[in-house]
């Protein structure tokens, strides 16, 4: 198995998840067979797939790290670390400084600076500074009632690094049902931002290279229908060709001085606005999409990186290019009565991209469903 890209070892560190399964695949059609360090998550799905090279199986994110260094941190060619998770990436980017000369790696140039922007409120406030329009948005330890409140509200928590992330999301029509809020949310300081009846999502995937100075954007995604207060598991791929909205983004990265791959994510009101609502430092599962299409973004960030240039792929997207996660899906729109077994079977075999199912690779596919109950 080749797990070398121009003389370089890749290495992907990052949970257990289908975001990682994405990322593997994504490099294995290319060729490119990743040595992965899993790191526990649901069930061992990623690292069932026929392209990983090696695997190294672990249960935290710093014996993760002490493989990484033990095992590869001496190469004579920096290898490749590539990240699919915040917890890693977090805990990765605290350690930048010991690390710069040993791997090529997601980072912003010194220990923390991405830790700083995974700041919800701190990178909010710097999309404001560079013409992006946000949501009002308060910030407040757990418990308060700030007065300036306009509900609903829906409730975050500072971090994905902190508090409960995804379950520390709540939607608040009014000041009683935020203080119930309050007895779940785990985070000790957590964002009240207004909450609106959105017409869509928007999010972004592409990445940067030297700090920031150069950015590529691949892909953009529309979701095929809402969830309330999730994101949906069937999409729509389109161009990523609002320049007013790039220009403003490949600003942000700049200032922060991030390089590596990333997902922007927007929210897009009934008239229309677009609000920007966050960056994940780090692969998206909605890369593997951009894959599929010729645009290998892990592949063509490690050749920019070497380069020191980014080569840019036209956007060649076919009309109503769908993908769909297979479990959650079935979950929230049959197991949820949204629409029909056969309604759900039809769309699953007319859809372009799935993120289990794979006949090339059937592994991961079939201990999902052995198991699926931990993936819906």
């Amino acid at each position: 198995m080749n797990t070398i890209f121009h003389d370089h070892l890749v290495i992907m560190m990052t949970k257990e998840h289908y975001n990682s399964l994405s990322m593997i695949r994504s490099l294995g059609k290319r060729g490119i067979n990743p040595i992965y360090i899993a790191i526990k998550g649901k069930g061992k799905i990623a690292s069932s797939s026929k392209y990983v090279s090696i695997c190294h199986y672990v249960d935290s994110v710093q014996k993760g790290y002490e493989i990484l260094i033990e095992e590869y941190g001496n190469m004579e060619r920096p290898p490749f670390v590539l990240f699919t998770d915040d917890e890693t990436v977090g805990y990765v980017d605290m350690r930048y400084e010991e690390l710069e000369h040993k791997f090529i790696f997601f980072n912003a140039g010194t220990n923390g600076r991405i830790n700083e922007f995974m700041d919800k409120y701190k990178v909010l406030e710097l999309a404001k500074k560079h013409g992006l329009k946000t949501l009002n948005t308060v910030l407040c330890n757990k418990g308060e009632i700030p007065n300036e409140l306009e509900y609903p509200i829906i409730t975050k928590s500072i971090s994905p690094l902190v508090g409960g992330w995804k379950s520390d999301v709540f939607i608040c029509e009014n000041e009683d049902e935020l203080r119930k809020a309050y007895t779940k949310i785990q985070s000790e300081i957590v964002i009240l931002q207004k909450y609106i009846n959105k017409q869509n999502e928007y999010c972004l995937e592409g990445f940067s290279i030297n700090h920031g100075e150069q950015t590529y954007f691949s892909i953009s995604v529309i979701y095929n229908y809402l969830l309330r207060d999730y994101y949906s598991p069937y999409l729509t791929v389109e161009k990523a060709d609002n320049q007013y909205i790039n220009s403003a983004l490949s600003a942000m990265l700049k200032e922060i001085g991030f390089e590596g791959l990333f997902e922007i994510e927007f929210l897009i009101d009934r008239d229309g606005t677009i609000y920007f609502d966050e960056i994940n430092f780090r692969n998206s599962p909605w890369s593997y999409p951009s894959a599929v299409l010729g645009k290998c973004l892990p592949e063509l960030w490690m050749k920019s990186m070497l380069d020191k240039n980014i080569h840019y792929i036209p956007a060649d997207i076919p009309p109503n290019f769908t993908a769909m996660i297979e479990p959650v899906d079935y979950a929230k729109r049959v197991e949820g009565g949204m629409i029909t077994q056969a309604q759900w079977l039809y769309e699953f075999k007319h859809t372009d991209v799935t993120f289990y199912y794979d006949n090339e690779d059937p592994a991961p596919y079939y201990l999902m469903m052995e198991n699926r109950k931990y993936f819906s």
